[in-house]
């Protein structure tokens, strides 16, 4: 387009024509429509979303001059729906990068050859708005866009995920009228929307007209004042109006009952006042809302109010006077299908799901929701960081030969406009709504003057809530910088870290980690560690997860096959390939064991025993402001798996922050084997977000092993009478053992058992050996590097010597020095192996091994067997039902349970290590007759069993590339590390690595039916 004013690569013009920023809302012609918030249901409203033409050019400067012309033959153009995103509609490149911008680092400029998105669409205004004042609102467009109506040019606004608004009275005719838009993919302000997802473009979010009395309320801000104790609070309600205009405002509580009223002239700005005596407050816990009416002449107006006050006092963050500790999330706008366009019922599905798994915090990375989002949060009860949709994180990007210079377009003052403008409307629009307790300034943009700048902008607005931006020097070392700041906020601080802020008594500002325990793939795995920490020290007000949901596409193959798509799945350069993959939930909203893992941490309700044997334990309430009146507690004793006696108990009561004794009516068994009590809290009415039943958490606690006896040591060491006499033969280095119904064959020269048969049926499908590795997880990806560079991933058995010999008993006794290692390095370890095979037919195996001094910590140490195809049967003692390791397994409850192969598979987006069962005590892998191999040993392992290798598992990029494969691979480990967080946050901890240099790992196989056990 040659005549189009460039207005795209100027930062300060950031919009012509454009509105002033307003709270959200939607006019109604009565009460009781704008209660319904049914857009819908108002005769001033009409929606433009539906089916707009289109046309796509790679860039502007081929875009057709005069194409918003109503004259302008447009039938011929592609059809697309708005809202939409036309990366996903077969438009222009879907592109996933996260710090590196996709443009040249050249701000305020961009390509010329800048995509550009052509929409145009006919419609007609109701007869009755012909005296009205006519608006036209965008709430979301990515990244500028410019305005024609009926041939006329309106405006042009910029900031893509804030509404835009425009007058459209003077360029509006009685019969049909052609509304067009240009958007373009780049602007100036492309580069302060660096935020880590994929880069999209067009009319995203709802696109609707208002009609408007002559003269209306243009703005209403909602304002609350509190006596010392909250039994008395003040609404300011402000209104801004564009003329004199008797307003009448009237709040009413959640039983529709008249609780105060005001009306007054307003000309211009003026305030209604409501006096509410003892009010209820509002909190996430208990979500109670006021309704909010103002009307003014044919207009009526509904708002949702929350009371509730927000302050820090001696550095603790509080709620109504009450500390509080944030439970959040992260969440993108993200939908498999739709990119950034998310429908209501998707938003609500997101906020059910975290509601039921003991979330109450979302933070907005990086930009305003749409407004609905809020307003269910205000329903649902969430606190929320409301961000501005502002990140520059490129700016840090620098090379040898181009230098960085992080907080550039910050310092800038040419820039400050266009900071300022994207704190101003993300405050306007939602300022009235409850939930909102912390407004933030952006994210990784550095830091500078622009920051202070939106900072003040805001205190002076609205002191009511607190403000935070993560990039932010501490508080301590420039406190004249950040005086408008109210938290010291933090991105992946360690555990440790934390523990220190918590302890420096010179810290006066409470700590928020707005991104921790990034839950990339298998993980997190140090969700338990922070939140000791955070509940250790009041200074500490919690964090959010990074983050809520995997950003696949779903996308398909050639042939067909559907899967989750990520960086550099279609040619985007640059990308960060699977880092856009990295939350507690998939796609399409499916809890990974991540979810479940959070939930356990940040459960309501916690139990600790007093004496187990009286039945006495301690129940806790972490509920801030609920009592536990609302939870059915059923309670289980099992004694070695079975269940030996259960109950319900009734009529907790303890108050927030407090605990209270119960006693629990059982009697231990005489001489009682392992016993384990269970306790499971359930809700006892319906909530909105889920029914009686559902339950909250659970509790576990084991007796002390002189309560509960030797049941795990009588279990490893069982008698099994034998049958007949075990013969051995060597010959050509194999030992052939041949018992009363069984063969087993160990390659001396290999160091391996080859064969293991029983009743003619081989159980094995290769030789067992030793393993170090594992197939990496995302969290992996840092010391990843150094295994293989190590060749942890390619470690071979070297046999020094074997020797075997007869034992007292007629058993066989076989010795092996060994060692692990890899081409180039020195052996990794170096150990023993005694086979002790008896004539029953059952074998243990004793490995010791030294392992190198100055090695990085091993994946994994244990055994590798390869059964033979048909081995789908897995019944174990241990945790479960799902995954767990040392580190992620408070989600999982001891019992017995049976599963398959196939349904220990985790389908992880990016292949990697899965399924892991923690401190299983025994494990049983058959065919569906039963008949098959089982697994016990002295001390608990880690168990698991695949129909992948470890190799495949780390070769694959795509869960599509996996081939399953018939054997099953099962690992029995002395130990497994743990996930941790290190694709993003710290080091796994030492604790939960296999960090010893002497190892000695116990287990007894035997090949069953399992019919005669």
């Amino acid at each position: 387009m040659k005549n189009l004013p460039k207005l795209w690569e100027n930062p300060g013009k950031l919009h012509e024509n454009r509105e002033l920023a307003r709270a959200h809302y939607i006019p109604y012609a009565t009460v009781e429509h704008a209660k319904s918030r049914k857009r819908g249901r108002s005769p001033f409203y009409q929606t433009l979303n539906g089916k707009w033409k289109f046309q796509y050019f790679s860039s502007v400067v081929d875009a057709p001059d005069g194409f918003y012309n109503e004259e302008n033959d447009v039938s011929d153009w592609d059809d697309l729906i708005v809202p939409s995103c036309w990366q996903v509609n077969g438009y222009d490149q879907l592109h996933y990068t996260n710090v590196r911008y996709p443009i040249p680092l050249d701000p305020p400029y961009v390509p010329d050859d800048n995509p550009a998105g052509l929409y145009v669409r006919d419609f007609q205004v109701p007869v009755d708005w012909a005296a009205k004042e006519q608006y036209v609102v965008f709430e979301g467009v990515n990244s500028c866009f410019y305005l024609w109506v009926n041939g006329q040019y309106v405006g042009y606004s910029q900031g893509s995920r804030n509404p835009a608004e425009f007058m459209l009275t003077p360029y509006l005719k009685a019969g049909v009228n052609r509304i067009a838009v240009l958007v373009l993919k780049w602007c100036d302000g492309t580069y302060l929307e660096d935020q880590d997802c994929w880069r999209y473009s067009g009319i995203f979010r709802d696109v609707y007209l208002l009609a408007r009395d002559k003269t209306h309320i243009r703005d209403v801000f909602n304002r609350q004042e509190f006596n010392v104790d909250y039994e008395k609070a003040i609404l300011h309600v402000e209104v801004d109006t564009t003329g004199p205009l008797q307003v009448q405002a009237e709040l009413r509580d959640a039983e529709a009952q008249l609780v105060g009223s005001a009306e007054g002239l307003v000309d211009n700005s003026s305030t209604l006042v409501i006096q509410v005596e003892r009010p209820v407050l509002w909190n996430a816990e208990q979500p109670y809302l006021y309704d909010l009416y103002v009307r003014a002449g044919e207009e009526s107006f509904a708002f949702q109010v929350g009371f509730r006050h927000v302050e820090v006092a001696d550095g603790v963050f509080k709620l109504n006077g009450q500390a509080l500790k944030l439970k959040g999330v992260n969440r993108h706008d993200s939908h498999p299908l739709l990119g950034q366009t998310v429908p209501q019922n998707h938003m609500k599905r997101d906020l059910l799901l975290m509601k039921q798994h003991n979330i109450n915090t979302v933070r907005t990375s990086h930009y305003p929701n749409d407004p609905r989002f809020l307003e269910l949060c205000n329903e649902l009860g969430f606190y929320l960081v409301d961000e501005a949709d502002l990140e520059c994180h490129g700016m840090s990007v620098g090379t040898p030969w181009t230098s960085a210079q992080t907080d550039a377009l910050s310092e800038d003052p040419d820039w400050r406009d266009a900071y300022l403008d994207r704190a101003e409307r993300l405050v306007e629009r939602d300022k009235n709504h409850p939930s909102v307790l912390i407004w933030s300034l952006g994210n990784e943009s550095g830091f500078g003057d622009n920051h202070i700048a939106m900072a003040e902008w805001i205190k002076l607005r609205d002191p009511s809530r607190l403000v935070h931006y993560e990039g932010a020097p501490g508080s301590q070392s420039e406190p004249e910088r950040t005086r408008s700041l109210d938290v010291d906020s933090w991105m992946y601080g360690s555990v440790e870290s934390c523990a220190e802020y918590g302890r420096d008594e010179q810290n006066k500002k409470p700590l928020f980690l707005c991104e921790y325990s990034h839950a990339m793939g298998n993980g997190p795995g140090d969700l338990r560690d922070y939140w000791e920490v955070f509940e250790a020290y009041p200074k500490l007000m919690g964090g959010c997860v990074w983050e809520w949901v995997d950003h696949g596409i779903l996308t398909h193959t050639e042939e067909g096959t559907p899967y989750y798509a990520y960086g550099g799945d279609f040619g985007d350069q640059p990308n960060d390939g699977n880092f856009c993959i990295d939350g507690l939930v998939s796609p399409d909203r499916v809890p990974h064991a991540g979810l479940l893992e959070l939930k356990q941490v940040l459960a309501p309700v916690r139990v600790e025993a007093i004496d187990l044997a009286a039945g006495r334990v301690r129940i806790g309430n972490r509920y801030d402001f609920m009592d536990l009146s609302h939870i059915a507690t059923y309670w289980r004793l099992l004694e070695d798996d079975v269940l030996i006696d259960q109950g319900k108990l009734q009529g907790l009561n303890a108050a927030p922050h407090e605990w209270e004794t119960v006693i629990l009516p059982y009697t231990l068994p005489p001489n009682p084997g392992r016993l384990v009590f269970q306790l499971s809290f359930r809700l006892d009415r319906e909530m909105e977000w889920a029914g009686p039943g559902y339950e909250l958490t659970f509790a576990e606690l084991e007796f002390p092993i002189e309560q509960a006896g030797a049941a795990r040591e009588a279990s490893a060491s069982r008698a099994l009478p034998a049958k007949g006499r075990l013969s051995a033969l060597e010959a050509d280095g194999k030992l052939l053992l041949n018992g009363f119904d069984f063969r087993y064959e160990f390659d001396l020269n290999r160091g391996a058992l080859t064969k293991l048969e029983r009743d003619g049926l081989e159980r094995l499908a290769a030789p067992a050996m030793l393993s170090i590795w594992r197939a990496p997880t995302d969290n992996d990806r840092n010391i990843r590097q150094v295994w293989e560079q190590l060749g942890y991933d390619k470690a071979v058995m070297k046999v020094y010597r074997s020797e075997w010999e007869v034992d007292s008993n007629g058993g066989i006794c076989i010795g092996i020095e060994y060692s692990l290692g890899a081409y180039i390095h020195a052996p990794f370890l170096r150990g023993r192996m005694e086979w002790k095979v008896a004539s029953s037919g059952e074998l243990a195996l004793k490995t010791t091994a030294e392992v190198g001094e100055k090695l990085p910590w091993l994946p994994r140490f244990g055994l590798e067997l390869v059964l033979a195809p048909g081995n789908e049967e897995v019944e174990y003692s241990g945790f479960g039902p799902h995954e767990s390791y040392i580190d992620k397994r408070l989600s999982v409850r001891q019992g017995v349970y049976l599963t398959s192969v196939d349904q220990m598979f985790v389908p992880y987006i990016v292949p990697q290590e899965f399924g892991s069962r923690y401190d299983t005590n025994w494990a049983i892998v058959s065919n569906e007759q039963g008949m098959g191999l089982r697994i016990d040993a002295p001390q608990p392992f880690s168990f698991q069993a695949a129909h992948y290798k470890a190799q495949d598992l780390t070769e694959a990029t795509h869960r599509h590339k996996l081939k399953r494969r018939l054997e099953t691979y099962v690992h029995l480990d002395y130990r497994m590390s743990g996930v941790g967080s290190n694709s993003c946050g710290p080091e796994l901890a030492e604790r939960y690595r296999i960090e010893e240099k002497q190892i000695t790992f116990e287990l007894i196989l035997k090949p069953i039916n399992k019919e005669d056990e």
